[in-house]
């Protein structure tokens, strides 16, 4: 009777273990196909991101929503498709875009770029007037505007060349600007969502009010839920 006692809890350690084990694996799987690591390479983000910073990217939200203006994502290169780059959105799908030396217009409405410092302001590139995004494309600048290879140079981003949008830093820290990204929504707030007429553009979402809002929510609390709910599927 001990003897088997004995070999039932062995058989629960190890069915413990096992279970515990093959947890652990899907919550790297799932984390991984929700979240990934990049390692940001030049000047062309600052002050907004600092080279050699490493960034957290969410590859979910985007399946939610639309990116939307403002947003920082990282995409494949267009230019060089081997190269991830990292820049802003600053035109969705209809806007029509203007840069004249330093003045972004978006649909005739000047940009007040609070993420641009001053000493990284400038435009290399020819002026751009009257520019439309055509759908399912965006346009994007790097906050750095004299150092960035960017839409003022190359053209539009396609949507399918989106990796996913730029979250938080998480190293090194006490950079500066470590945490989540600030939320820019209010420079955009007063650019009417569509300029020109486009069949079938796909909308930008609402504009986030907060900097912690539901994309970070569901960024950090997917991994959680799925262990809550394995461990609730367990007791019972």
């Amino acid at each position: 009777m001990k003897e088997e006692k004995k070999s039932g809890k062995q058989s629960h350690v190890v069915r413990e273990i096992v279970e515990t084990l093959v947890l652990t694996i899907l919550m790297f799987v799932i984390i991984n196909l929700a979240v990934q690591n990049y390692d940001v390479d030049g000047p062309s983000m600052e002050p907004s991101l600092h080279n050699k910073e490493r960034i957290m990217v969410d590859k979910v939200s985007y399946h939610l929503h639309d990116p939307a203006r403002g947003d920082v994502i990282v995409f494949i290169a267009p230019p060089d498709p081997e190269l991830n780059y990292v820049k802003r959105i600053i035109g969705v799908p209809g806007d029509v875009i203007t840069i004249q030396g330093t003045v972004v217009k978006v649909n005739n409405t000047v940009l007040q770029e609070s993420y641009v410092s001053p000493s990284y302001q400038g435009n290399p590139y020819l002026p751009i007037v009257n520019k439309v995004v055509p759908k399912d494309s965006f346009f994007v600048m790097g906050d750095d505007r004299k150092n960035s290879s960017d839409s003022r140079l190359w053209g539009f981003v396609p949507r399918t060349n989106i990796v996913g949008r730029a979250a938080l830093v998480y190293w090194p820290l006490n950079d500066g600007n470590s945490g989540f990204l600030p939320d820019v929504s209010g420079v955009f707030a007063h650019v009417p969502v569509k300029a020109a007429n486009i069949n079938n553009v796909s909308s930008s979402s609402p504009l986030k009010d907060s900097t912690f809002g539901m994309d970070e929510v569901i960024f950090f609390a997917m991994p959680g839920l799925f262990l809550v709910c394995s461990r609730y599927r367990k007791k019972r």
